[in-house]
């Protein structure tokens, strides 16, 4: 009966056993680089010849961390002859056979667990050099710099600030901006009394602007495909964030990109998700953003400030052109690995987190809330009500110990005491000036918010 050696030999046994596995690992390594070079052969060269010795190798090489390069090298082959070459080495290792529908590749690819390999990092980011130098950094020798998965990493088919942001745009005064309708759709915001309108029609052109805002530096996020307009502070904690847009998404929502550091940042969450600035612990603040029509937002605030049209580049601003198709049906652009079905794709909500408070995130849809104009609900411990006006525009404040119970749809609330309550951008106040604070929410598609948060609480 065999037993474990001791003693001095049980010293040698470890260190060779050390020594074969650091062998075995090197060797590895060795293999999934010299893949890498042979997946990339598949995209770029037209040389039948080195194509047919590249699946070789990748045929007599192969291991389950090979799928997601393989389908991501189908995905750029789809146009050539070879590719039902590529189809048949991927259908031939994974017993599946899904054609040349990619969306049901990447379904499959998604829902199991990810087995790709290290290399895999340095892989993408010489793909999609191809396309713009600087994507390169992004995935280039970031294995240990990222926590969401790389194979749910789309290209989004522009290169680096493809879509322009729009760096301290020109405003204008209300009564200057005769291109807009009453019906024409805003995103409305107000920071220490300075408020600002930016119209969908302008925004879906270029998807970010960057600006100050009651002389606080903030980013203006518009993720076109999940329906999100967020406005993030981007200096932390003295840091100030320069950020754009990467070209890429994750889970059909755009990804940023820091001017610095290269790091791929989540629109949603606000926090970088790959490169140097993972893992210290960033997430950006927001504020509030109510969708609603230029007609009410004018009425409420006679004195704002609306995005121009003189924005430096030549496009068709007209309400409804960018994205029509899109807007159009429920149909998505780009999909996720998982769907809730309680809700259409594209139905809105009104997502409102409470990271200082909760873990929890509530979407509450936005038809109920149409339905419900005076909606009381608890989030963690916080007591809050959200106010829907005929605009159709949600609102959410803390209510601390007061309880409402009448509210016009325009701007007045009533509470239990008869008190009322003027619904101000930052704040309610009372007649009395007693002060509520706003809870920081924004719009979203059903899709593309529970993509991002699985564990959604949904109310419906």
């Amino acid at each position: 009966m065999y037993s474990l050696p001791s003693g001095r030999g049980l010293y040698f046994f470890v260190v060779l056993i050390f020594i074969l596995s650091t062998v075995v690992k090197a060797q590895v390594t060795r293999t999934n680089k010299e893949a890498t070079h042979h997946f990339l052969m598949l995209v770029t060269s037209d040389n039948d010849r080195l194509v047919d010795r590249s699946l070789d190798f990748i045929r007599s090489h192969w291991n389950e961390g090979y799928e997601s390069m393989l389908i991501e090298t189908l995905h750029f082959s789809l146009s050539r002859e070879v590719s039902k070459d590529y189809l048949e080495l991927l259908q031939n290792k994974t017993d599946k056979d899904f054609g040349l529908n990619l969306d049901r590749w990447y379904h499959w690819l998604w829902n199991k667990a990810s087995t790709y390999p290290p290399e895999y990092y340095d892989f993408k980011a010489r793909l999609y050099e191809i396309i713009d130098h600087r994507f390169a950094a992004y995935f280039s020798q970031r294995q240990k710099r990222s926590n969401i998965r790389l194979d749910e990493v789309m290209w989004g088919g522009v290169i680096q600030d493809g879509i322009p942001p729009l760096r301290s745009p020109k405003m204008l005064l209300a009564e200057e901006a005769i291109y807009l309708s009453g019906q024409d759709v805003v995103f409305g915001v107000e920071i220490n009394g300075d408020i600002r309108a930016y119209p969908k029609r302008i925004l879906a052109w270029h998807e970010m602007f960057t600006d100050q805002i009651g002389e606080v530096p903030v980013a203006g996020v518009y993720c076109t495909l999940c329906g999100t307009v967020i406005i993030y502070k981007t200096e932390v904690e003295g840091r100030s964030y320069q950020l754009g847009t990467s070209g890429f998404l994750y889970r059909s929502n755009k990804l940023m990109y820091d001017m610095k550091t290269q790091s791929l940042w989540s629109t949603l969450h606000g926090k970088p998700v790959i490169g140097p600035l993972v893992g210290r612990g960033i997430k950006l603040p927001y504020v509030s953003v109510v969708t609603t029509t230029w007609g009410a937002w004018k009425k409420r605030h006679p004195d704002t400030k609306v995005l121009s049209m003189d924005t430096g580049f030549k496009r068709n601003y007209s309400e409804g052109v960018a994205y029509k198709s899109y807007f159009a049906t429920d149909e998505l652009m780009f999909q996720v690995p998982f769907k809730d079905t309680r809700l259409k794709n594209k139905d809105e909500i009104l997502a409102i987190l409470l990271p200082e408070v909760t873990d929890d995130v509530l979407a509450i849809s936005s038809t109920f809330l149409k339905e419900h104009t005076l909606y009381k609900t608890v989030l963690g411990n916080e007591a809050l009500v959200v106010f829907t006006d005929r605009s159709g525009a949600h609102r959410a404040y803390a209510t601390k110990d007061h309880e409402f119970t009448d509210y016009d749809r325009i701007s007045t609330a009533i509470d239990s005491n008869g008190n009322l309550w003027k619904l101000e951008e930052e704040y309610m106040i009372s007649e009395h000036e007693l002060q509520l604070s706003r809870i920081p929410t924004y719009n979203a598609f059903w899709f593309g918010f529970q993509a991002a948060f699985p564990d959604t609480i949904l109310v419906h």
